[in-house]
């Protein structure tokens, strides 16, 4: 072992490494520690191994600090809880408990820094709290919670992009650590379900799509009998309410699986999960009211969530079964106007009264259908 120690570090009573100096780990060197780890000096130029180890306890790290190791090994039956930030730039490996990091501060994780491997993820082997990753390329968190391993994955990372995350598995509608309720019942129209068994927290300012797994204990099956209904869902910071974050790729059955979502922002969501639309095989009937007189206020035609569906098209017809307007890629902006050329209203406002409407979502090869009544 090559350590190198500049200044002062204590050992005290043999219950904590307190670090008040400059302790260097160098190449091909390592270091273990049986005992507590307490970093108020400098320790983040190492370019060896560090492990920590106990077969009858736990053990920590804390301090004023944050230590940043090369190669972290972590072998503790009753887990190691983290009290403060640590970094790792190469590489992890869990043999034995759960790194623990306080999930009612999002501000302390465990850092993967331009990291190029970890290994020994499991159910009883994996982050219960924050992880960050600062990388480029695929990353999967090796997050989760009461002893269930519940990954997610960034399939691509940009340089420069800093993204956080961790796994609760507790029902959205009473969150143990978050200061709201993600109500499940608020959710746009297009959202059918939303999953009470488990969700995760995504931080990041840059666009990003997400993959979410899932297992037997998600209770899948409770959301839809077919996984093509499976959406992404975000619980909106704005609107306090679960919206779709859509449907990029999916794969596997009601048991096991994984969603990739469309790309969004994290921090715009306070949380995210897994979802149903409102689909049935054929059809699904809405009716909706709107009133295009200028004030302002409802004054168009709007489908919540549209716009995580650009691929549809929109159809309306008279009492006498005309069509009076269409549009593909429906976007939210009919104001009652007519745009067929056959009736008498082409170009002008269309009278007071009830209208059918039939909305094509191409991808899901599935139809909206009902009435829309205009008023003034």
């Amino acid at each position: 072992m090559l350590l190198k120690l500049f200044l002062c570090s204590h050992i005290y009573s043999q219950s904590a490494f307190h670090n008040n100096g400059n302790v260097q780990i160098h190449e091909n060197g390592a270091i273990g520690f049986h005992i507590d780890l307490v970093n108020d000096g400098i320790f983040n130029k190492n370019q060896g191994l560090t492990g920590f180890y106990s077969k009858n306890g736990f053990l920590s790290i804390s301090g004023e600090n944050s230590p940043i190791f090369k190669n972290l090994e972590v072998d503790v039956s009753e887990n190691l809880f983290l009290y403060t930030c640590v970094g790792i730039t190469k590489s992890k490996l869990l043999i034995t408990g759960l790194i623990v990091t306080p999930r009612e501060n999002p501000n302390i994780s465990l850092d993967f820094i331009n990291y190029d491997v970890y290994a020994g993820e499991g159910d009883f082997t994996h982050v219960k709290g924050y992880v960050s990753v600062l990388n480029e390329g695929d990353f999967v968190f090796p997050i989760g919670d009461n002893n269930v391993y519940r990954p997610m994955i960034l399939p691509n990372q940009l340089k420069g992009d800093i993204f956080k995350g961790a796994y609760f598995s507790e029902n959205p509608n009473f969150p143990t650590v978050f200061d709201t309720t993600f109500d499940t019942s608020k959710k746009q129209l297009t959202i059918d379900k939303v999953n009470e068994e488990e969700y995760w927290d995504l931080d990041g300012t840059n666009q990003t799509t997400i993959m979410r797994t899932w297992n037997y204990d998600s209770n899948i099956n409770l959301l839809s009998t077919n996984i093509s209904s499976l959406r992404v869902v975000g619980w909106s910071v704005d609107l306090e309410k679960w919206v779709d974050l859509g449907q990029k790729n999916i794969s596997g059955n009601l048991e096991e699986g994984q969603i990739e979502s469309e790309l969004f922002i994290p921090n715009n969501y306070e949380v995210i999960t897994i979802g149903s639309d409102s689909f049935t095989e054929n059809s699904q009937n809405y009716n909706f009211g709107f009133s295009p007189n200028g004030d302002g206020i409802n004054d168009t035609f709007v489908v919540d969530g549209i716009e995580s569906r650009p691929n549809n098209t929109l159809y309306v017809y008279n009492r006498w079964g005309a069509l009076v307007y269409s549009k593909k890629g429906y976007d939210n902006s009919w104001g009652g106007i007519s745009t067929n050329n056959l009736t008498i209203y082409k170009n002008k406002l269309l009278p007071v009264g009830t209208y059918f409407y039939i909305l094509k979502f191409h991808d899901e090869r599935k139809n909206w259908e009902g009435y829309i009544y205009i008023n003034r």
